[in-house]
């Protein structure tokens, strides 16, 4: 058992939490539960049309702007491959695992850790990365961020210490990254001169 394992053991942390959500979760009317089970598992794929708006919307503007919204993708997955490396070096098996109690999605097989939560740090990540971009499609961002963590637990696939510090390892691996691609400036305004230039402005 990894050494962080033994420092961080689910249960003792919020495994009472978790399971009042799951239960919350067994007695919710079925319209909710479905519409919160088909955002936890599709739900990631409306970050990937904000940020193509965040671009398309960035083109007009400045060529910092331009080059952020450009970095956003490759800044989402450094954060997931981040997540992924905690996750192999803290192994936290799943609490449906551990606690063994009713969930809305099927149980993991074990192996397939838990701790901290690879959607929300994705979803943390995009939603940095948007906020920085594109202020408006940001607060959206971060609002389904949000929703997307808490359906995590909901159900029934992280415990919330799972999901907080996915947020966070999102959202602190995505601002400085998102800030630096602002750096691209110069290399954004040298394609707008390119036949490349539909990429990094209007026609």
């Amino acid at each position: 058992m990894s050494p962080l394992l033994i420092a961080l053991d689910g249960p003792s942390v919020d495994g009472p939490l978790y399971t009042r959500i799951t239960g919350l979760a067994g007695r919710a009317p079925d319209w909710l539960d479905t519409l919160l089970s088909g955002w936890s598992t599709y739900g990631l794929g409306l970050f990937g049309v904000l940020m193509l708006a965040a671009w398309w919307r960035a083109r007009p503007g400045g060529p910092g702007r331009t080059a952020m919204a450009l970095a956003a993708p490759a800044v989402v997955v450094t954060a997931f491959l981040a997540d992924t490396l905690l996750k192999s070096l803290i192994r936290e098996q799943r609490p449906c695992q551990t606690l063994h109690t009713l969930t809305l999605e099927a149980c993991p097989p074990l192996g397939d850790w838990s701790f901290p939560s690879n959607h929300a740090a994705i979803a943390a990540a995009a939603a940095t990365a948007l906020w920085l971009t594109d202020r408006r499609l940001g607060a959206l961002a971060i609002a389904a961020a949000l929703l997307m963590a808490f359906s995590r637990v909901w159900v029934g696939a992280h415990y919330p210490h799972d999901v907080v510090l996915g947020v966070l390892v999102g959202a602190g691996v995505a601002w400085p990254l998102t800030l630096l691609a602002r750096r691209a400036a110069p290399v954004v305004e040298r394609l707008r001169g390119t036949a490349l230039r539909p990429l990094v402005a209007p026609r």
